[in-house]
């Protein structure tokens, strides 16, 4: 409170606020929470001398004068029907608060045009339930005018002593550091977008290379008739690369339109489901103008530059007649060698990644799937012909004379179809992989997560915050509870590094968590001593009974002796103290969660009777301990649900690729077409005749797929033993099965347009095509 004085009576000072923010979620009539659980936010109301807060200029009625009142956003009232003079139930971390209504204002907040709500309260209350009585969270100076904001920033820094831990910063540095925020968080899904549009360029150059080498092999007479004539072969080049560059410029600009569309479409959807985003128009960089068209420019001529050189090759004689194009430097037995070789080295590099099982073994892993993936590619031109010809057998009876030639007319062109099944083995290979990773990793942390916690129930808040002290003491009383203790996360100084520790009841954890690691480290704990895990104490060189330098949070500093280690707990950081350690050197206790044991277990009975003890409180979970699993396991099944989603996008693309070489294989077959239909092939078996050649591409893709995704998985899973020791792999065989039908499924889809052009191709036209 002296700081806001001093800085109210400071010179050139319009305005100062003293502001506090906590958690506060608003329940509406059926006990649900209205607004997003990570943006709903309380604060205080600060009026003038004319009772008016310009930041919340009220709509209806009057803001909070006093502990029983409150004011809402009108978006938050309108969603609860909530009208002045209501009573309305205020969530917070800890018990349940009910208010009158005094009244409903606007605010530009963006946490709450993100679908946030936010609640005022009068000061005074504020402050006691967000922080302590005369204390704020920041302070707010507005400069009168003719004072500049350096001229202010540089008063108030020479105000206020250094004792009292303050810092000044400008009016815009909140507004940067959230944006900073921001950013540091999205970076990570910035760049996981950025791969998947990788890995869908990767999958889309097969399909260009694969469509310009299908052009170039139909238009054969006509590139042979500009060789005959005098074109030289440099000429014929850049004759192919100029149709690429032409392909390349629509394609880019049609994608960067198509991909602008969707975003206010996108933003729509989100606001239907309840995903509300901050206000703001779309925008549209021109550096992402730029780099669309470069990117799509680039990938587009280096997929179509081999096609570009093999086309000089055609020979002048082929004007005379249709003839097959010329075979690539690299021959079938070429190429096999060379796939081989590197499949090789790339099992190798993956093996010996595995072996090393850390963080050292992730760049060779990395590069020996890649590598893998590589040499699968090369060789698949060679493994279609026989893995192909063995579904021969089982489309010969079923489908008679329409069956029997389509494994021959699938393996016809090896490279093509190689071409066209590589870009559906990709897709199907990173799923496959990654459902394998996920279901893997799932079961091994939720097997850790539920022998780790002895406790009968965890108690946190929906968003992680902190749970207001309240809630243990009202826990603790709860009849048939028989173990309490918090989980406070603080941070200390240990040795000159910044460390996260977690502060628990020493004389309670050992019947709420199996700590594991050393056999007395709960009696270290009960010592005053701490714990800490075994690569921590690796990489600074500690023991036990090593003696440490400690800064606490209030600055004051000691020695702490490190009395064992624990195991690596996933309800704890690295570093496990005493609470009181740190308890009575912090300004506030940062309980993340309560570990509660019970005599009779958890069961409906208990449960309800903690729900009821804290008031109900929708901002507060009580989760047992099949909970506890179905929380895990719900955050790494989102994760695996968004990259399947964006994963999608390169299947799709593999589709595209199916329709267009069958497409493509229809028209160069249409002379054998039409003499099948003359000699009595009806429609029918025509169509039938495409589908199954494009089922059998589809599904040698989805197969080869899985096989390397497999792979993938068993590569990535050994880099990961160090913190999961018990981690196997894990093929959950409804999703290979799923895998397969999916190829299936694309094998059907891709033929639908091919097959009808097949089928209502005209036979004499057919036949007299050259």
């Amino acid at each position: 409170m002296g700081a806001l004085t001093r800085l109210r009576a400071l010179p050139g000072v319009a305005r100062a606020r003293g502001v506090l923010e906590g958690f506060t979620g608003v329940v509406d009539r059926d006990g649900d929470l209205l607004g997003s659980g990570w943006t709903t936010i309380g604060t205080n109301f600060v009026p003038s001398r004319d009772g008016v807060d310009p930041r919340f200029p009220m709509r209806a009625g009057r803001g909070p004068a006093g502990g029983g009142e409150i004011a809402l956003d009108a978006g938050t009232a309108d969603k609860g029907g909530f009208r002045v003079g209501d009573t309305v139930r205020v969530a917070l971390s800890g018990p349940m608060v009910e208010a009158r209504l005094t009244g409903v204002f606007g605010t530009d907040d963006p946490r709450v045009s993100s679908g946030g709500s936010l609640v005022l309260f009068d000061t005074a209350t504020a402050q006691r339930l967000f922080f302590k009585p005369g204390r704020y969270g920041r302070i707010d100076l507005t400069a009168a005018p003719g004072t500049s904001e350096a001229t202010l920033r540089d008063a108030a820094e020479r105000l206020l002593p250094r004792s009292d831990n303050l810092r000044v910063d400008s009016g815009r540095a909140p507004a940067r550091a959230q944006v900073h925020m921001i950013e540091a968080g999205t970076r990570q899904m910035t760049i996981a977008l950025l791969v998947f549009a990788g890995i869908a360029l990767f999958v889309a150059t097969f399909i260009i290379a694969n469509t310009f080498t299908m052009l170039v092999a139909q238009r054969t007479r006509e590139l042979a008739l500009l060789r005959a004539v005098g074109a030289r072969r440099e000429q014929v080049t850049r004759i192919v690369l100029a149709e690429a560059a032409a392909v390349a410029v629509v394609a880019s600009s049609l994608g960067l339109g198509v991909g602008i569309a969707p975003a206010g479409a996108l933003r729509s959807a989100l606001e239907r489901f309840g995903a509300h985003l901050p206000a703001g128009p779309l925008i549209v960089g021109g550096r992402t103008i730029a780099v669309a068209l470069l990117v799509g420019g680039a990938v587009t001529l280096l997929a179509s530059w081999l096609p570009a050189r093999r086309a000089p090759r055609i020979p002048p004689v082929a004007a005379l007649n249709t003839v097959e194009q010329p075979a690539g430097p690299v021959g079938p037995r070429g190429r096999g060698v060379l796939g081989v070789a590197v499949t090789t080295v790339g099992v190798a590099l993956t093996a010996y990644g595995r072996s090393t099982a850390g963080d050292s073994g992730r760049v060779p892993v990395a590069v020996g799937v890649f590598l893998v993936l590589v040499g699968i590619l090369l060789l698949t031109p060679l493994l279609s012909r026989p893995v192909i010809g063995m579904s021969a057998p089982f489309l010969d009876r079923p489908f008679g004379v329409a069956g029997r030639p389509a494994p021959r007319n699938a393996v016809r062109n090896p490279r093509r179809t190689a071409a066209t099944a590589s870009a559906l083995t990709i897709g199907l290979s990173l799923i496959a992989g990654l459902s394998m990773l996920g279901a893997s990793i799932r079961q091994a942390v939720e097997d850790r997560a539920i022998a780790e916690v002895a406790a009968d129930y965890r108690i946190r808040t929906v968003n992680g915050a902190s749970v207001d002290p309240s809630v243990l003491e009202a826990v603790a009383r709860v009849p048939g509870v028989t173990a309490v203790s918090p989980l406070i996360r603080d941070t200390v100084t240990l040795d000159g590094h910044d460390d996260a520790v977690i502060g628990v009841d020493p004389q309670r954890i050992e019947r709420l968590l199996n700590l594991g690691g050393t056999a007395d480290a709960a009696a270290a704990l009960r010592r005053g001593e701490i714990l800490v895990a075994p690569d921590i104490a690796k990489r600074r060189g500690w023991r036990v009974g090593s003696v440490v330098a400690i800064g606490y949070p209030d600055g004051t500093r000691g020695r702490v002796t490190v009395g064992g280690f624990q195991g690596d707990l996933e309800q704890l950081t690295g570093i496990t103290v005493p609470a009181a350690l740190v308890q009575a050197r912090s300004a506030h206790r940062d309980i993340r969660s309560i570990m509660v044991r019970t005599a009779d277990g958890d069961n409906p009975r208990t449960t309800r009777a903690i729900e009821r003890a804290i008031g109900d409180n929708p901002l507060i979970t009580v989760e047992d301990r099949p909970d506890v699993r179905r929380s895990i396991s719900r955050s790494v099944d989102l994760l695996l649900d968004i990259m399947y989603g964006l994963l999608a996008m390169a299947v799709l693309i593999a589709v595209l690729g199916v329709v267009n070489t069958l497409a493509m294989s229809v028209f160069e077959r249409r002379r054998e077409i039409g003499m099948s239909r003359a000699i009595g092939l009806d429609r029918s078996r025509v169509r039938t005749m495409v589908r199954l050649e494009s089922l059998v591409i589809s599904v040698f893709g989805a197969a080869l797929g899985v096989v390397v995704g497999a792979f993938l998985a068993w590569g990535i899973l050994g880099t990961l033993r160090d913190r999961l020791p018990d981690l196997v792999l894990i093929a959950p065989w409804a999703g290979v099965a799923g895998f397969l039908a999916l190829g299936v499924v694309v094998g059907v889809l891709a033929a639908v347009w091919p097959a009808r052009t097949a089928a209502r191709a005209d036979v004499l036209t057919a036949i007299g095509s050259a």
